[in-house]
C-alpha cells in the first residue's frame, strides 16, 4: 500500500485508539471493542507483549475492511519497527524521534510518526522525513502549541497523543491537528473486563468527531 494512502486512511479515522494490555489477549479484545464503536485506527503499543503477534491477527481480522488502519506504537528502534512492519504495521509511532527508525520507515515506504515537544526535535523528525508529527505529552503543551508551532513551520501536520479526551477533542481539531490519539480514560474498562463499555466510549469519541469535522 502506498504511504500516501495510508496517510490518508490516519487523516480520514482522526482518531486513533492506543492500545496497551497485559496480555495480548486483552489487547486484541480492546481493538476489537474499540472498532465496534467506531473508531477506525489502532496503534498497537509494543509494551503488549508478543505486539507483533497482536498486529499480525487484527491485520488478518479486519483485511476486509480497508477504512481501518492498525499500526505500531512505542517503538523505540529501527529493530523493533522492523518487526512491526513485518507483522503488518501500516505506521509506526515512536514516544521520541530515533533516526535510524526514520530512516528504516522510509526504506520501506511506511509513515513514522515520532513524539516531538520542540520546534527543535520537530525540525530534525521533519528532515529525516516523519510525515505527522505525534505531539507528546499532549497535556504538557495543550492545543496552542499547534498553533505555535506551525508559526515557523506551516506545514507540518501533528497528531497531539496524551491529554486528549471528550470534551477537549473538539480544541485539538479547531488548532489544526490531522488526528488524535486516544489512551487512558478510552482502554480504562479494560481493566475489569468491561470491554462493552469501551465500545461504548468508543460510539461517543467517534460520534464527537463527526460533529467536529461537520462544524469545521
Amino acid at each position: 500500500m502506498k504511504k500516501v494512502e495510508i496517510l490518508n486512511k490516519i487523516a480520514h479515522a482522526g482518531i486513533v485508539a492506543v492500545i496497551r494490555g497485559e496480555t495480548s489477549a486483552e489487547a486484541i479484545k480492546s481493538s476489537q471493542a474499540i472498532l465496534a464503536g467506531g473508531i477506525q485506527g489502532i496503534e498497537v503499543t509494543f509494551t503488549v507483549p508478543q505486539a507483533e503477534t497482536v498486529i499480525y491477527d487484527l491485520q488478518q481480522q479486519y483485511q476486509n475492511h480497508p477504512e481501518i488502519v492498525i499500526g505500531a506504537g512505542t517503538v523505540l528502534d529501527a529493530v523493533t519497527a522492523r518487526i512491526a512492519i513485518s507483522a503488518g504495521a501500516q505506521f509506526i509511532v515512536s514516544p521520541c524521534f530515533d533516526k535510524e527508525t526514520a530512516k528504516l520507515c522510509n526504506l520501506y515506504q511506511v509513515p513514522y510518526l515520532p513524539g516531538c515537544m520542540t520546534i527543535t526535535e520537530i525540525k530534525t523528525a521533519l528532515s529525516y522525513g516523519a510525515d505527522i508529527i505525534k505531539l507528546f505529552p499532549g497535556n504538557l503543551s495543550g492545543p496552542s502549541a499547534i498553533k505555535a508551532f506551525r508559526g515557523p513551520l506551516p506545514t507540518i501536520e501533528i497528531m497531539p497523543t496524551g491529554g486528549v479526551s471528550l470534551e477537549n477533542l473538539h480544541e485539538w481539531f479547531e488548532a489544526g491537528s490531522i488526528a488524535v490519539g486516544v489512551g487512558g480514560n478510552l482502554l480504562a474498562p479494560a481493566k475489569n473486563g468491561d470491554f462493552d463499555k469501551m465500545t461504548v466510549l468508543a460510539q461517543q469519541y467517534y460520534q464527537r468527531y463527526q460533529e467536529v469535522i461537520h462544524l469545521k
